[in-house]
């Protein structure tokens, strides 16, 4: 099972898209494409669905875990009564692994103390290798194998990207498993990082599509839709669904702001394909051990295309979560980094749009554009009739019945003494072998911050809520309350696209669907209805609660941001070291990167602190050296108070030898996309600015490092609507 993530509707090749993706369209024509697949809308909701077989909030999985809350539908851990997939399987005689994301485990539970019963390997895969939160950066990411932290395997410097490092990581663990036996079978779970941002790539494949979206999004949807029609993908009498007023008219828009659009929209084709091409390796792979013919091959993604990129895109995905995004002067001039390992790029929603022709919307809605994904599956000895395009209405809660059925496995009444919950999915193998096959669900619920649908027998009823978040409610229209929620409706069998609203002329239906969607709702823990993000005045809190002083020793892995003391209001270092001489360097204390973060560190003697904020660095630098012999190196972080701004105090022995202003916005490192762990006498993955590279250990001894909450000491960012969109960002 490949997972793609952030991918939309029309982004794949074998779906109409002009983004080159010849080895999953490959994958298509040796297989089936199924044209009405869906999903939650956001990342962990989905995965939880698809691995459990249970809808996303009957397993507490009603948002995405960084936005847990205390209710049932909502704690952001999958319960015991909910065996995974890999579980059942491992039980009935498969070997289990998983590969790259996994983002079904708090933050708060990603540390080296666990508890580890919700990481891979604790819900039945046999080995792990990837990243547990939402995204990572392609260059640097934070990376774990089985149940600890561990480092990439080479540098950015040396060629290293992630999507590349999975792939030889899924080969290698099929490539072990088959060299011991053959007589065992085995279930892959290859998650991948992309197209989710930043979208990061190297040159190369961007550069073939320099000049390629320079028509703009409107024509790139114009020219999707004509393919997609002629290649049976969208029924042909499906209607385009028009551009919606808060997505500008390319012809509207600047030379510049054209030209920056665009260059954002190849930098993502050119990841796709980078992304298509190592997928490639691994059915290669398979081909060549002999396995192919017998593997059941799934590619999907876990949402519509994304439009966190807000409605111009940034240089930096980060901005938008904290209020901060860049002017377009700044972001035009790092138009050529983009992609690469100075950059954390999104593209504009039009683009999202554009994504997921001929859809409305776009991820985080019960629009299609948010829940309809695409599914590409591959079994050569079940399919009669490869390349073909099945249209019956599936869930991503319908993948853990139709695998366990072509396996020859049921699932459990209990697991481990805990007795199972139902199963939500129904299995859809029968479609694999006859296309005519009947529709094997009739209903089906959707809900994803606060907006709301229901599919009954071919309609589909849904809700104009607009989100809180990315600037929406500046821009689109619609509902900003649940009391006030307008239902508009849709007959799926004759309009594809949900271009037809026909609530008007069957209010009966309305109301009922409405009336099953509150049962719904009741039967699988909705309930509450959040207003994201204004109710969400508390996220769940962790096992451990973070300690007000702790002290940090060199060779540790790396120490997650929600185990440290607080830092946002105010806190200090004290670095006890010796050193040879007056010319000691390197890295006391640091964690992020570029993006945010900041660190202590020696230069040439000198104690300097570093404070990274988007395109934004704090620098302060002692003019006095450290001398031989033992010393304490001090930072102490300062809020603003009566006496003046938030600033930055050095020491040496308690002595002050520097003090220079921060940035007024304090930027919480766990928001970085690269290294989110605090690391003691040296530095990993990207540096925070230019002074050094990483690792840039220290020369001297190292003997700890005292870190200390100051007395307004808080988790969070300054407001309760940035914390949000900050936890909110990374499904």
């Amino acid at each position: 099972m490949i997972v793609l993530d952030d991918v939309g509707f029309a982004q794949l090749g074998c779906f109409g898209s002009v983004i080159s993706t010849p080895r999953i369209d490959e994958v298509a024509e040796q297989g089936l494409r199924y044209q009405r697949f869906h999903v939650t809308a956001v990342c962990s909701s989905t995965r939880a669905a698809l691995l459990t077989g249970r809808n996303h909030h009957a397993v507490g999985m009603g948002v995405t875990e960084e936005a847990a809350l205390g209710f049932p539908g909502y704690t952001g851990r999958i319960p015991r009564s909910a065996a995974t997939l890999a579980r059942v399987l491992k039980d009935t005689g498969y070997n289990t692994m998983a590969v790259g994301k996994w983002h079904l485990v708090p933050r708060t539970e990603t540390s080296a103390a666990g508890p580890f019963e919700r990481w891979p390997l604790g819900v039945g895969f046999e080995k792990y290798y990837g990243f547990l939160g939402s995204e990572t950066s392609q260059w640097a990411p934070e990376l774990v194998r089985d149940n600890h932290h561990v480092d990439p395997p080479a540098t950015p410097e040396e060629g290293y990207h992630l999507t590349e490092d999975l792939v030889d990581e899924t080969i290698r663990m099929i490539q072990d498993q088959q060299q011991a036996t053959t007589r065992k079978p085995f279930f892959a779970y290859l998650a991948t990082g992309a197209a989710h941002a930043p979208h990061q790539v190297t040159p190369e494949w961007v550069e073939p599509y320099r000049g390629a979206f320079d028509h703009g999004w409107e024509a790139y949807r114009e020219e999707v839709f004509a393919r997609q029609v002629a290649a049976g993908v969208v029924p042909e009498d499906t209607v385009l669904t028009p551009r919606p007023a808060w997505v500008p008219e390319w012809s509207t828009l600047s030379a510049d702001q054209q030209r920056l659009y665009a260059r954002y929209m190849e930098v993502f084709a050119g990841f796709m394909t980078h992304t298509d091409h190592h997928l490639g390796r691994l059915f290669d792979f398979l081909e060549e051990i002999g396995v192919a013919e017998d593997t059941v091959v799934m590619i999907l993604s876990d949402n519509g295309a994304s439009a966190e990129g807000g409605p111009t895109g940034t240089p930096n995905e980060a901005a938008g979560w904290i209020g901060l995004q860049p002017d377009e002067e700044t972001a035009l001039g790092q138009i050529e980094d983009l992609g690469g390992h100075d950059a954390s790029n999104h593209y504009p929603w039009g683009w999202a749009w554009a994504g997921n022709t001929p859809l409305r919307l776009w991820k985080r809605y019960s629009w299609l554009g948010g829940v309809r994904a695409p599914l590409v599956l591959r079994w050569p000895s079940a399919v009669p009739d490869p390349g073909a395009v099945r249209g019956q209405f599936t869930h991503a809660v319908d993948l853990f019945p139709t695998i366990l059925e072509a396996a020859g496995a049921v699932v459990p009444e209990a697991v481990d003494g805990v007795d199972q919950q139902p199963v939500d999915g129904t299995s859809f193998l029968a479609s694999l072998r006859d296309g005519d096959a009947a529709e094997h669900r009739r209903m089906q619920y959707f809900e994803m911050m606060g907006s709301r649908s229901l599919y009954l027998d071919g309609w589909k009823a849904v809700t104009d809520h607009v989100a809180n978040q990315f600037g929406e409610r500046e821009h689109l229209t619609g509902s900003f309350d649940h009391a006030t929620d307008t239902w508009s409706l849709f007959d799926l069998r004759t309009d594809f696209s949900e271009h037809h609203d026909l609530a008007a002329e069957h209010p009966d239906l309305v109301r009922r669907m409405e009336g099953l969607w509150w049962a719904e709702a009741g039967r699988n823990q909705v309930l509450p209805l959040f207003e994201f993000p204004n109710s969400m005045l508390h996220l769940h809190p962790g096992e451990f609660p973070p300690p007000q002083e702790a002290t940090y020793r060199p060779g540790g892995s790396p120490v997650i941001e929600p185990m440290l003391p607080a830092a946002g209001g105010g806190f200090s270092l004290r670095a006890h070291l010796d050193v040879p001489d007056a010319h000691a360097e390197g890295v006391l204390a640091a964690i992020g990167d570029s993006q945010g973060g900041w660190g202590l560190y020696l230069l040439d003697g000198r104690p300097t602190a570093c404070f990274a904020l988007l395109d934004h660095t704090d620098r302060v630098q002692s003019e006095v050296a450290v001398g031989p012999g033992s010393h304490v190196v001090g930072l102490d972080f300062r809020p603003a108070d009566a006496d003046g701004p938030q600033r930055l105090d050095l020491s040496i022995d308690e002595e002050v030898v520097a003090t220079g202003p921060v940035r007024g916005t304090f930027f919480l490192p766990q928001l970085s996309s690269a290294a989110v762990g605090l690391t003691i006498g040296h530095d990993r993955g990207l540096p925070l600015c230019s002074d050094y590279a990483t690792p840039f250990p220290f020369t001297g001894d190292l003997d700890r490092v005292v870190m200390r909450s100051g007395a307004g000491a808080t988790f969070e960012v300054p407001t309760e609507e940035k914390r949000v969109r900050a936890a909110m960002s990374g499904d």
